[in-house]
Protein backbone atom coordinates (compact mmCIF):
# COMPACT_ATOMS: atom_id res chain seq x y z
CA UNK A 1 0.00 0.00 0.00
CA UNK A 2 2.84 2.37 0.85
CA UNK A 3 4.43 1.69 -2.56
CA UNK A 4 1.16 2.45 -4.34
CA UNK A 5 0.83 5.67 -2.35
CA UNK A 6 4.27 6.76 -3.52
CA UNK A 7 3.56 5.88 -7.12
CA UNK A 8 0.48 8.08 -6.95
CA UNK A 9 2.79 11.10 -6.98
CA UNK A 10 3.91 10.23 -10.51
CA UNK A 11 2.02 10.62 -13.76
CA UNK A 12 1.65 8.02 -16.50
CA UNK A 13 4.04 10.08 -18.64
CA UNK A 14 6.74 9.59 -16.01
CA UNK A 15 6.40 5.83 -16.32
CA UNK A 16 6.51 6.05 -20.10
CA UNK A 17 9.63 8.23 -19.99
CA UNK A 18 11.46 5.84 -17.65
CA UNK A 19 10.44 2.86 -19.80
CA UNK A 20 11.67 4.63 -22.95
CA UNK A 21 15.01 5.33 -21.29
CA UNK A 22 15.48 1.76 -20.05
CA UNK A 23 14.46 0.24 -23.39
CA UNK A 24 16.74 2.63 -25.27
CA UNK A 25 19.63 1.69 -22.98
CA UNK A 26 19.07 -2.00 -23.70
CA UNK A 27 18.39 -1.52 -27.42
CA UNK A 28 21.42 0.62 -28.23
CA UNK A 29 23.65 -1.77 -26.30
CA UNK A 30 22.29 -4.75 -28.21
CA UNK A 31 22.69 -2.94 -31.54
CA UNK A 32 26.30 -2.02 -30.78
CA UNK A 33 27.22 -5.56 -29.74
CA UNK A 34 25.19 -7.29 -32.47
CA UNK A 35 25.49 -5.10 -35.58
CA UNK A 36 24.93 -6.09 -39.17
CA UNK A 37 28.01 -7.76 -40.71
CA UNK A 38 27.97 -5.09 -43.42
CA UNK A 39 27.86 -2.25 -40.90
CA UNK A 40 30.06 -3.16 -37.91
CA UNK A 41 30.25 -0.98 -34.84
CA UNK A 42 33.49 0.46 -33.49
CA UNK A 43 33.32 -2.09 -30.66
CA UNK A 44 33.28 -5.01 -33.13
CA UNK A 45 36.07 -3.47 -35.22
CA UNK A 46 38.20 -2.94 -32.13
CA UNK A 47 37.65 -6.57 -31.09
CA UNK A 48 39.48 -7.67 -34.25
CA UNK A 49 42.27 -5.19 -33.56
CA UNK A 50 42.62 -6.65 -30.08
CA UNK A 51 42.99 -10.15 -31.57
CA UNK A 52 45.62 -8.82 -33.98
CA UNK A 53 47.39 -7.11 -31.07
CA UNK A 54 47.78 -10.43 -29.28
CA UNK A 55 49.14 -12.11 -32.42
CA UNK A 56 51.74 -9.37 -32.78
CA UNK A 57 52.54 -9.52 -29.09
CA UNK A 58 54.01 -13.04 -29.16
CA UNK A 59 56.78 -11.98 -31.58
CA UNK A 60 57.54 -8.62 -29.94
CA UNK A 61 60.66 -8.44 -27.83
CA UNK A 62 60.65 -7.13 -25.20
CA UNK A 63 56.97 -7.24 -24.30
CA UNK A 64 57.03 -4.27 -21.95
CA UNK A 65 55.06 -2.20 -24.47
CA UNK A 66 52.12 -4.63 -24.32
CA UNK A 67 52.18 -4.77 -20.54
CA UNK A 68 52.09 -0.96 -20.42
CA UNK A 69 49.04 -0.80 -22.69
CA UNK A 70 47.18 -3.33 -20.58
CA UNK A 71 48.09 -1.44 -17.42
CA UNK A 72 46.68 1.74 -18.97
CA UNK A 73 43.43 -0.04 -19.78
CA UNK A 74 43.12 -1.20 -16.17
CA UNK A 75 43.71 2.37 -14.96
CA UNK A 76 40.77 3.49 -17.10
CA UNK A 77 38.44 0.99 -15.45
CA UNK A 78 39.67 2.06 -12.01
CA UNK A 79 39.04 5.72 -12.78
CA UNK A 80 35.46 5.22 -13.93
CA UNK A 81 34.67 2.78 -11.11
CA UNK A 82 35.85 5.42 -8.64
CA UNK A 83 33.79 8.08 -10.43
CA UNK A 84 30.69 5.89 -10.13
CA UNK A 85 31.34 5.38 -6.41
CA UNK A 86 31.66 9.13 -5.88
CA UNK A 87 28.41 9.71 -7.76
CA UNK A 88 26.61 7.03 -5.75
CA UNK A 89 27.92 8.47 -2.49
CA UNK A 90 26.83 11.98 -3.44
CA UNK A 91 23.36 10.77 -4.41
CA UNK A 92 22.90 8.84 -1.17
CA UNK A 93 24.03 11.85 0.83
CA UNK A 94 21.47 14.01 -0.98
CA UNK A 95 18.69 11.51 -0.35
CA UNK A 96 19.62 11.45 3.34
CA UNK A 97 19.27 15.23 3.64
CA UNK A 98 15.70 16.16 2.73
CA UNK A 99 16.24 19.85 3.44
CA UNK A 100 18.96 20.17 0.83
CA UNK A 101 17.03 17.88 -1.51
CA UNK A 102 13.94 20.06 -1.40
CA UNK A 103 16.09 23.15 -1.82
CA UNK A 104 17.55 21.63 -4.98
CA UNK A 105 14.06 20.71 -6.15
CA UNK A 106 12.86 24.29 -5.76
CA UNK A 107 15.82 25.52 -7.81
CA UNK A 108 15.07 23.08 -10.64
CA UNK A 109 11.28 23.42 -10.87
CA UNK A 110 8.46 25.68 -9.80
CA UNK A 111 6.38 22.69 -8.68
CA UNK A 112 6.43 21.90 -4.98
CA UNK A 113 6.57 18.11 -4.96
CA UNK A 114 7.15 15.89 -1.92
CA UNK A 115 10.66 14.69 -1.15
CA UNK A 116 9.78 11.11 -2.09
CA UNK A 117 9.42 12.14 -5.74
CA UNK A 118 12.94 13.51 -5.86
CA UNK A 119 14.28 10.56 -3.92
CA UNK A 120 12.89 8.15 -6.52
CA UNK A 121 14.34 10.21 -9.35
CA UNK A 122 17.77 10.24 -7.74
CA UNK A 123 17.44 6.54 -6.93
CA UNK A 124 17.05 5.78 -10.65
CA UNK A 125 20.34 7.54 -11.36
CA UNK A 126 22.02 5.67 -8.52
CA UNK A 127 20.82 2.30 -9.80
CA UNK A 128 22.24 3.02 -13.25
CA UNK A 129 25.53 4.18 -11.73
CA UNK A 130 25.64 1.02 -9.60
CA UNK A 131 25.23 -1.05 -12.76
CA UNK A 132 28.11 0.85 -14.34
CA UNK A 133 30.27 0.37 -11.24
CA UNK A 134 29.78 -3.41 -11.30
CA UNK A 135 30.67 -3.53 -15.00
CA UNK A 136 33.85 -1.51 -14.50
CA UNK A 137 34.93 -3.71 -11.58
CA UNK A 138 34.39 -6.85 -13.66
CA UNK A 139 36.24 -5.29 -16.59
CA UNK A 140 39.17 -4.45 -14.32
CA UNK A 141 39.32 -8.04 -13.12
CA UNK A 142 39.13 -9.42 -16.67
CA UNK A 143 41.99 -7.20 -17.82
CA UNK A 144 43.92 -8.70 -14.91
CA UNK A 145 43.12 -12.20 -16.18
CA UNK A 146 44.28 -11.18 -19.65
CA UNK A 147 47.58 -9.94 -18.19
CA UNK A 148 48.20 -13.23 -16.41
CA UNK A 149 47.46 -15.27 -19.54
CA UNK A 150 49.80 -13.00 -21.52
CA UNK A 151 52.51 -13.63 -18.96
CA UNK A 152 51.93 -17.38 -19.34
CA UNK A 153 52.79 -17.27 -23.05
CA UNK A 154 56.25 -18.78 -23.78
CA UNK A 155 58.96 -16.40 -24.99
CA UNK A 156 59.62 -18.67 -27.95
CA UNK A 157 57.16 -17.62 -30.67
CA UNK A 158 57.50 -21.04 -32.31
CA UNK A 159 56.21 -22.80 -29.21
CA UNK A 160 52.64 -24.00 -30.00
CA UNK A 161 51.48 -22.77 -26.59
CA UNK A 162 52.49 -19.19 -27.45
CA UNK A 163 49.79 -18.83 -30.11
CA UNK A 164 47.22 -20.59 -27.92
CA UNK A 165 47.89 -18.31 -24.96
CA UNK A 166 47.83 -15.24 -27.22
CA UNK A 167 44.41 -16.18 -28.57
CA UNK A 168 43.10 -16.88 -25.06
CA UNK A 169 44.35 -13.54 -23.83
CA UNK A 170 42.82 -11.80 -26.83
CA UNK A 171 39.36 -13.23 -26.15
CA UNK A 172 39.53 -12.30 -22.45
CA UNK A 173 40.70 -8.83 -23.49
CA UNK A 174 37.66 -8.49 -25.76
CA UNK A 175 35.30 -9.60 -22.98
CA UNK A 176 36.87 -7.04 -20.63
CA UNK A 177 36.46 -4.31 -23.23
CA UNK A 178 32.81 -5.28 -23.74
CA UNK A 179 32.14 -4.89 -20.02
CA UNK A 180 34.04 -1.59 -20.02
CA UNK A 181 31.89 -0.26 -22.87
CA UNK A 182 28.74 -1.34 -21.05
CA UNK A 183 29.92 0.60 -18.04
CA UNK A 184 30.46 3.69 -20.17
CA UNK A 185 26.96 3.39 -21.59
CA UNK A 186 25.64 3.20 -18.03
CA UNK A 187 27.30 6.54 -17.29
CA UNK A 188 25.82 8.05 -20.46
CA UNK A 189 22.31 7.02 -19.46
CA UNK A 190 22.82 7.98 -15.82
CA UNK A 191 23.50 11.51 -17.06
CA UNK A 192 20.40 11.29 -19.24
CA UNK A 193 18.37 10.14 -16.22
CA UNK A 194 19.27 13.37 -14.44
CA UNK A 195 16.98 15.15 -16.91
CA UNK A 196 14.03 13.52 -15.10
CA UNK A 197 14.58 16.17 -12.43
CA UNK A 198 13.12 18.64 -14.92
CA UNK A 199 10.24 16.40 -15.94
CA UNK A 200 9.23 13.45 -18.09
CA UNK A 201 9.55 15.26 -21.43
CA UNK A 202 13.16 16.39 -20.71
CA UNK A 203 13.98 12.76 -19.81
CA UNK A 204 12.64 11.52 -23.15
CA UNK A 205 14.57 14.23 -25.01
CA UNK A 206 17.77 13.44 -23.08
CA UNK A 207 17.32 9.73 -23.81
CA UNK A 208 16.93 10.42 -27.52
CA UNK A 209 20.00 12.67 -27.62
CA UNK A 210 22.08 10.12 -25.68
CA UNK A 211 21.06 7.32 -28.04
CA UNK A 212 21.93 9.44 -31.08
CA UNK A 213 25.36 10.30 -29.64
CA UNK A 214 26.12 6.65 -28.91
CA UNK A 215 24.90 5.53 -32.34
CA UNK A 216 26.98 8.17 -34.12
CA UNK A 217 30.17 7.31 -32.24
CA UNK A 218 29.77 3.62 -32.98
CA UNK A 219 28.51 3.76 -36.56
CA UNK A 220 29.13 7.18 -38.13
CA UNK A 221 32.18 8.78 -36.50
CA UNK A 222 35.36 9.91 -38.19
CA UNK A 223 37.41 7.59 -35.97
CA UNK A 224 35.35 4.64 -37.24
CA UNK A 225 36.23 5.55 -40.83
CA UNK A 226 39.92 5.52 -39.89
CA UNK A 227 39.62 2.16 -38.12
CA UNK A 228 37.93 0.65 -41.16
CA UNK A 229 41.00 1.42 -43.32
CA UNK A 230 42.89 -1.83 -43.63
CA UNK A 231 40.46 -3.64 -41.35
CA UNK A 232 40.53 -7.39 -42.10
CA UNK A 233 42.91 -6.74 -44.96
Amino acid sequence: MELLARLAYFEVLDGIAVAVMLLSWIAIGWKIENPSPNNPSVSIIMADYRREWMLQYITRQPRIFDATILSTLRMGTTFFASACMIGIGGGLALIGNQEKLLGLAEDLTLDREPAVVWEVKILLVLLILASGFLKFVWSHRLFGYAAVVMAAAPNDADDPMALKRAKQSGEINITAARSYNRGLRSIYFALAALAWMLGAIPLIIATFMTSVVLWRREFASHSRMILLEGWKS
